[in-house]
């Protein structure tokens, strides 16, 4: 089966420090985490890569990343600019924050034609993820079904913080036919001195439990998904209440088009530990989670010349 990997790599990494956090080096030989990220989901089955980026990035990345892979699986690239609207909109004066999840992956419309998989470029999954999702599309996404059969990798919460400040993940409910009922985007988690602490998007406190299931946006999606995302989008400009800061948010769409009943989405639980270096800080621990993988042989301690 023909199926891609979808990197948004678009993202400014303002709480990086101003550096480009998804081109960090964490691996023994110079790796970054999507080296990681590109080795497990060809390992699994998935056959080409597109990368989300910005135009402005695109130099180092291609050097970093891009020419090094394109070797190993077929390479393309999609491009995000806040100034990629749809007819009739036009990017508000002071707005610098980035349109978000939905619009970055609406830029792979027309380029993928084929079942895929989108992650974050700065997030570590693991291989069971990749697995999961390749094999439920492979072995049983109903093409057929009225409602257009999705998936999602399902991480514990507790697998997923940061223990150097606030993550954002959607906090997911599946339903007893094991679907994704409900999946709402939450701020600001973190656990300190063993309370858990969390808000919603107008920043009031969100009670969540350190064992519930969270999206870490690793869907498994199909060409007709990004129909839907289209179609939102316009919908979304016009009824924002923060011109300046709204963003839309792919775990949103996903959460209004299961409710709209036009798509089902399958939770695929990952016992894997997540990690990221959603700041400076956690790079250390990156750099040392990576470097135990590799002792134990998870990893090559070269994984592409």
């Amino acid at each position: 089966m023909n199926a891609t990997l979808v990197v948004m790599a678009a993202g400014i990494g303002s709480r990086f420090g101003g550096g480009i956090k998804q081109l960090a080096p964490v691996g023994p030989n110079g790796e970054i985490i999507m080296d990681y990220s590109i080795y497990d989901a060809k390992e699994a089955g998935f056959n080409k890569v597109v990368f989300i980026i910005r135009r402005d990035l695109e130099k180092d990345f291609k050097e970093i990343i891009g020419d090094r892979v394109k070797k190993y699986i077929d390479v393309d690239y999609a491009y995000q600019d806040i100034n990629d609207l749809p007819k009739g909109f036009e990017c508000p004066k002071d707005r610098t924050k980035p349109w978000g999840t939905g619009q970055a992956l609406l830029t792979v419309k027309g380029i993928v034609n084929e079942p895929f998989v989108v992650i974050n470029a700065d997030d570590y999954y693991g291989k069971e993820g990749f697995k999961v999702i390749y094999d439920y599309m492979l072995n049983k996404m109903d093409k057929n079904s009225e409602k257009l059969d999705l998936c999602m990798a399902g991480f514990v919460l507790k697998n997923t913080l940061s223990d150097n400040g606030g993550v954002t993940r959607g906090v997911c409910k599946a339903d007893e036919n094991n679907k994704l009922a409900d999946v709402t985007e939450t701020f600001e988690i973190e656990l300190k001195n063993g309370v858990l602490n969390a808000v919603d998007e107008n920043g009031n406190k969100r009670d969540i439990d350190i064992d519930d299931i969270v999206s870490m946006n690793m869907w498994g999606l199909t060409p007709e998904f990004l129909d839907i995302l289209e179609e939102g989008f316009p919908k979304f400009l016009k009824s924002m209440t923060n011109e300046l800061k709204n963003e839309y948010l792919l775990p949103s769409v996903i959460d209004e088009a299961i409710k709209d009943g036009r798509i089902s989405v399958e939770v695929l639980k990952s016992h894997d530990k997540w990690f990221g270096v959603t700041y400076k800080e956690d790079k250390e621990f990156v750099v040392n989670s990576i470097r135990a993988l590799v002792d134990r042989g998870v990893y090559p301690d070269k994984i592409f010349d």
